[in-house]
């Protein structure tokens, strides 16, 4: 299938690209290598031809402390399995706290207005939290491998707890606070963690959440838990948690930093996968692996350098928190924000990236359409001029959100939009500061990463939708799942449909430009008489309609043979969905999609669900309106609203028939 996309670029690099980490980084390769590479194109091609000399060249380049060298950097590029730098010993922290200036603030930690005090967190008191804390673990019986879990907001203490954890070769994961107790457990209870560290509670909207009760589940059902560590976030009495340890008491005492040099592939953490269709798959990621990738998307993908304010929203639950703890590999000071980015005002995060001079600012696609639909100005109301990026990831940036920001920011900023997943824990495409951006596409390849788009056949394909794939291993990808012994449960995630090449589930066309256009989850693809089509491509039509809250549309093959096509919408406050509305979206996905894009169906929905970290349920979906049972196709636990899952089920019993 052929797809259209814009042509003319909507931002181009002024002449600052010269001075861009990846430009210098680009020189320094030619005059190490000898080679001709004379822009991003060919540095790109280089990285994905000659892997052992461009990742030896990313550990060179950044200086990577270790404590023994390699004896290869490839060992075994076979997928899965592939070997990456046998040999070496290293640590992720010792990354963070290579850097001389004690004094320097790393960490601007914030909260709404009437929350929590501001801290600005320096290097020194950085590493004093970390060594102390590093200790009550040590003494509390953590060790090399052992798991310690966090229950905790985007707050400092948040990574401190990772540090000290990865410090000790133990291994960290986490999930935010507003996680019932018991899918906190589904996640964290898989790891048997020996020691617990949890905040009495949160703030979002003016609000207080008291989290002591899940935090009694919690050590309830996980009983490997030998110590539980509380954060006093709402300053809440510990009555009924008894046994537990202050934070202030954990991070009281005078330890030096003492960190365990492990294995380049040594578990650091464990991400989750959303978990809506069944327990949640542990992802482990190993020290050496996220040290390179991250570096390398930091330092080159989001320019970012010493004195580099970075901003992400996000929380704990998501790989984007790791993604953000990753500014401080590269000496950017980044901020943790815990509450509602539309607190007490609708631009509170604008506000925020103003106060404290942010260059990249990372949000989703859905803050940004809010914006648009609140009359937001952010560049009037605030002084923005230190922001040179905006972010975007979690789901697809439609066009009409990079014009929104030209609107708002003249031709000077440019719009960062990246796609990876909690798999890799960085991002497959996304931004270079020498490349141009055209609007509703990502603009380049990562660096290192062998990307192609395939039809079914595993034939590459160009200007038309294919598969996304993986051709050669990244050092950041999975180096297992947990409690999955033989491996098969990684196999089947990735490599089923093409043995030996990473699948990863996105639908995606690659222009003739080199840029990337993303049309959604290929597991979830409308396939109409044939015709496979994204859903993105309909979602980027409707959403910017000021009648339509938000829209999920779903492809559903009856057992007769017939193929059934609702577009569900969640309208905006005050609208009703009458006819009118309804020739409105069609006629709006027939001009700005295509005629076989319109739905069979418009149906109003009071919201539409998604998992925890914002993804739209779209396959659990599809399963119930194809005669799934909702106990078994969707785990309520792991949706932002369970109670829209009746709604669809109602849907279901009446019209997919």
């Amino acid at each position: 299938m052929s797809t259209s996309y814009e042509t003319v670029p909507f931002w181009t690099p002024g002449p600052e690209a010269a001075d861009s980490r990846v430009e210098h980084y680009r020189q320094w390769v030619q005059e190490r290598t000898g080679k001709d590479l004379p822009d991003y194109p060919a540095l790109l091609a280089w990285s994905i031809e000659d892997l052992d000399g461009f990742w030896s060249s990313i550990w060179d380049y950044f200086e990577v402390v270790s404590a023994t060298p390699a004896t290869a950097v490839l060992a075994d590029a076979t997928m899965p399995g592939a070997k990456w730098f046998p040999g070496a010993t290293l640590n992720y922290v010792d990354q963070i706290f290579k850097f001389p200036d004690q004094d320097a603030v790393v960490i601007y930690d914030r909260a709404e207005p009437d929350g929590p005090a501001p801290r600005d967190i320096t290097r020194g008191e950085l590493r004093r939290q970390v060594a102390a804390l590093a200790k009550t673990l040590r003494d509390n019986g953590v060790g090399q491998g052992d798991c310690v879990a966090g229950y905790l907001p985007n707050i400092t203490e948040a990574i401190v707890g990772f540090l000290a954890t990865a410090s000790l070769g133990a291994v960290w994961s986490a999930c935010g606070p507003d996680y019932a107790g018991s899918a906190a457990v589904d996640r964290l209870g898989q790891l048997d963690p020996v020691v617990l560290i949890a905040a009495d509670g949160y703030r979002y909207a003016n609000k207080n959440h008291d989290r002591r009760e899940a935090i009694a589940t919690l050590r309830q059902d996980m009983p490997s838990v030998r110590a539980t560590i509380v954060v006093p976030r709402l300053g809440l009495p510990l009555d009924d948690l008894p046994g537990a340890i202050s934070w202030t008491d954990a991070i009281a005492n005078d330890a030096e930093l003492d960190v365990v040099p492990v294995p380049f592939d040594h578990p650091l953490w464990v991400l989750f996968s959303s978990g809506t269709t069944g327990k949640p798959k542990g992802i482990v990621h190993g020290h050496g692996g996220v040290v390179l990738e991250h570096l390398k998307q930091t330092a080159f993908h989001c320019d970012l350098g010493p004195g580099s304010v970075y901003l992400w929203y996000t929380s704990t639950s998501w790989m984007m928190w790791n993604f953000q703890v990753a500014g401080l590999l590269v000496d950017s000071p980044i901020v943790t924000y815990d509450g509602s980015p539309g607190h007490p005002t609708p631009d509170a995060l604008w506000k925020l990236a103003a106060d404290l001079k942010v260059e990249l600012l990372g949000t989703s696609p859905a803050y940004l359409l809010a914006c648009e639909r609140n009359g937001l100005t952010p560049a009037k109301t605030h002084d923005l001029s230190a922001l040179k990026v905006i972010g975007a990831t979690g789901s697809v940036l439609p066009p009409s959100s990079y014009y929104w920001v030209r609107e708002q920011f003249g031709d000077r900023m440019a719009v960062g939009a990246i796609s990876g997943g909690t798999d890799v824990v960085s991002a497959f495409v996304g931004f270079v500061p020498t490349m141009p951006v055209y609007a509703g596409q990502l603009a380049v390849c990562g660096l290192g990463t062998a990307l192609d788009a395939w039809d079914m056949f595993g034939d590459p394909v160009r200007g038309e939708v294919g598969e996304l794939v993986i051709t050669k291993p990244m050092p950041s990808m999975p180096v297992f799942f947990w409690k999955d012994e033989d491996g098969s449960r990684y196999k089947d995630a990735y490599f089923e449909m093409f043995p030996g090449i990473w699948r990863h589930g996105d639908w995606i066309t690659i222009t003739e430009m080199g840029s990337i256009v993303i049309h959604g989850r290929s597991d979830s693809t409308l396939n109409r008489n044939g015709i496979r089509m994204g859903s993105a491509d309909i979602y980027q039509a409707i959403e910017t309609i000021p009648e339509v809250e938000e829209a999920l549309v779903i492809g559903v093959e009856r057992p007769d043979g017939s193929y059934w096509m609702p577009l569900f919408v969640a309208l905006a406050p005050g609208h009703d969905l009458d006819d009118d509305l309804v020739a409105k979206i069609k006629t709006a996905i027939r001009d700005k999609a295509s005629p076989r894009h319109v739905p069979d169906d418009v149906l109003p929905v009071p919201a539409i669900p998604h998992t925890r970290t914002g993804k739209k349920l779209e396959v659990p979906i599809k399963k119930l309106l194809q005669g799934g049972d909702k106990s078994t196709v969707v785990d309520p636990k792991a949706v932002d609203n369970p109670e829209l899952i009746d709604v669809f089920a109602g849907y279901a019993q009446r019209w997919a028939r």
